[in-house]
């Protein structure tokens, strides 16, 4: 393993500290993020490359496949190295159409949290975010009941630190006034900006800001102005979307996902890829 983490060091806690570059294990699964992989020999080699390449932060969740994507991490990687975190999700299920039906019931949320710690072989996970808006949006409705549940079950033991996911800055500021958090995660890319100032808010209050579908996820970004940065700093257009959300802020982390063991590799790349300070003018023009 490497000395120096990817994209550097991201303290959020005494005993949690993660390379802001990161791993999203979600494509792991087959088509639709459900079923099992097209190739699991190359998912399996995927994983292990991760952590060969000093990334010590895998986002995952048992709705990817449902358990699928979960399983293969432990089979690929478990016992876990020390340094490793894994960054996992409740909040939703998987209907048998491969739908994503939200399931934010207390009871069912303790539920998920079990399964996740039996499907990774864990006694206790890392960190949990609490799926509340996700691609859809986040609203400014209440999350009280559902956030003071993974708190109790953090008092119990099961989970060291809680974060959010899909959420309003109303929604973070209630869930502090419950328990600490850790790490904020939101759709957020060059061509994406609306949470720029939950971004900005992150990195004044320490928080970690995990942008998903940090490459436009299901619709990939496309921009003439992204394409032609790249090709003058002699990079993919992949490699320079990655490192400007890097150089965005001081807690902002990435968590690209592939089944790809080359693709991986591609994208670790970005966490050296420094912009200057003329091309970040340029992709800044991009977002709206």
């Amino acid at each position: 393993m490497t000395s120096t983490l990817p994209g550097g060091a991201l303290p959020l806690a005494d005993d949690l500290t993660i390379s802001r570059m990161g791993y999203g294990a979600m494509q792991l699964a087959g088509p639709g993020v459900f079923g099992p992989p097209k190739d699991r020999d190359q998912a399996l080699a995927v994983l292990r490359e991760v952590v060969e390449l000093g990334i010590t932060h895998i986002d995952t969740s048992d709705f990817y496949g449902p358990v699928v994507v979960n399983e293969l991490i432990k089979e690929a990687l478990h016992p876990y190295p020390a340094e490793l975190h894994i960054v996992t999700k409740v909040g939703a299920r998987r209907g048998d159409d491969a739908s994503w039906i939200p399931s934010l019931e207390p009871g069912d949320l303790k539920a998920q949290v079990r399964e996740n710690l039996e499907h990774l072989g864990l006694d206790t996970l890392d960190a949990v975010n609490l799926r509340v808006g996700a691609v859809e949006g986040p609203t400014d409705e209440s999350i009280e009941k559902e956030f003071t549940v993974l708190a109790e079950l953090k008092q119990q033991g099961l989970i060291r630190h809680l974060g959010l996911s899909g959420v309003s800055d109303a929604q973070l500021t209630e869930a502090q006034t419950i328990a600490p958090v850790v790490t904020v995660q939101n759709l957020y890319n060059l061509a994406n900006r609306s949470d720029d100032a939950l971004v900005a808010r992150c990195a004044a209050e320490g928080i970690a800001y995990a942008s998903f579908f940090p490459l436009g996820g299901f619709s990939p970004l496309q921009s003439e102005t992204l394409t032609n940065v790249a090709a003058r700093l002699g990079a993919s257009p992949q490699q320079v979307a990655l490192a400007w959300l890097l150089q965005r802020s001081a807690t902002t982390v990435l968590i690209p996902g592939t089944s790809s063991v080359d693709h991986l590799r591609e994208n670790f790349a970005a966490a050296d890829l420094v912009l200057p300070a003329d091309a970040v003018a340029e992709l800044d023009s991009i977002g709206g």
